[in-house]
């Protein structure tokens, strides 16, 4: 959610420069079923240029229409979507729109937050009634202040929608193969912060490993060093048994919900029979997070499907869900 939120501030703050006005855009409530859920952004602008999504694509044209007089004259509106008439879905959208207008501040506040790895939260004003579909707006509440991200707002007898974003979800790769390069870009594509750490002595930078956040060249005592949040995830494949044993014995008293490693299972065996060797007992929690051979099976053969592969597998233990066909699924897909 955050990947989609920064790239929305990002292309405000440049439309800003240019004098270019854009409108940001709130999915606020939802009845029934959609494609997707309350929180979901997008940003509509003067020229013409659309940020984001609150849909599969058949609602944004319309709220592209109606933005048109929150761009004019400033007012906010509250559109609502019928999707059971339009288009046979089982749901109506309650999307608010409003003027982005941030306070000062506001864009400078945000850099600093994302570089803190710290979670905020939004919360828009709306209302469905008739008569108060104009009021209403939205503000970002930072862990040092709120700011208002539009001018016009009104609070009475309007209705609130409050949600909490996480920090960026964060893969820390240890390596720098081929196949590190392809789960770079696929974790990067994905919005993921992705962090590559090779040995001092590897000869590459940066600048191999496309959509990167960053690469460090660091001993293991180095990697000692890092911040390790409930929001990482490290992924062992460094293609050598003596330096995945180096950097894993350093996980040992890291809180991390997932530690992949490539390789058979007897590899995965030979590591931790290494680490109690010299450590003695290893926590039930660090033996927990350690997923080997990482992936699901999904029948991965080149780089790019085992990227996917050990990306879906993340997922499914960030989010407690274990890995099905949706078609099995009973109830509700989200």
């Amino acid at each position: 959610m955050l990947h989609e939120i920064n790239q929305i501030i990002r292309h405000a703050q440049n439309a800003r420069r240019k004098g270019i006005k854009c409108a940001f855009v709130s999915v606020v409530a939802l009845q029934g079923s959609s494609y997707r859920r309350p929180g979901v952004r997008m940003l509509v602008c003067e020229d013409g240029t659309m940020v984001g999504a609150v849909s599969g694509g058949c609602v944004e044209k319309e709220v592209q229409k109606q933005s048109q007089s929150v761009l004019k004259d400033g007012k906010p509106k509250l559109m609502m979507y019928d999707g059971r008439v339009r288009l046979g879905c089982e749901g109506i959208l309650y999307v608010l729109i409003e003027l982005f207008e941030p306070q000062d501040g506001f864009f400078d506040a945000f850099e600093n937050l994302k570089a803190s790895r710290s979670e905020f939260s939004i919360e828009s004003l709306y209302s469905i009634k008739e008569t108060h579909r104009f009021r209403g707006g939205s503000r970002i509440i930072f862990p040092e202040g709120s700011f208002k991200l539009s001018t016009y707002s009104e609070v009475e007898d309007l209705d609130l929608f409050t949600q909490q974003v996480l920090k960026a979800f964060r893969l820390i790769i240890v390596g720098s193969e081929h196949d590190a390069v392809e789960l770079t870009k696929f974790a990067s594509g994905a919005g993921w912060e992705v962090t590559v750490v090779a040995p001092p002595d590897d000869p590459k930078d940066i600048s191999y490993f496309p959509g990167a956040h960053s690469y460090l060249g660091i001993t293991e005592q180095e990697f000692d060093q890092l911040a390790f949040d409930p929001q990482t995830a490290v992924v062992l494949m460094a293609h050598s048994f003596v330096k995945d044993l180096k950097y894993l014995s350093v996980l040992r008293d890291k809180k991390l919900t997932y530690i992949g490693l490539l390789g058979p299972a007897r590899r995965r065996e030979r590591l931790l029979h290494e680490l109690i060797e010299k450590y003695g007992d290893l926590e039930d929690t660090f033996l927990d997070a350690i997923h080997g051979p990482a992936g699901i099976n999904i029948g991965a053969e080149t780089a790019q499907e085992i990227s996917i592969s050990i990306m879906s597998e993340i997922l499914s233990v960030f989010r407690n869900e274990k890995p099905i066909s949706l078609k099995d699924k009973s109830g509700s897909i989200h």
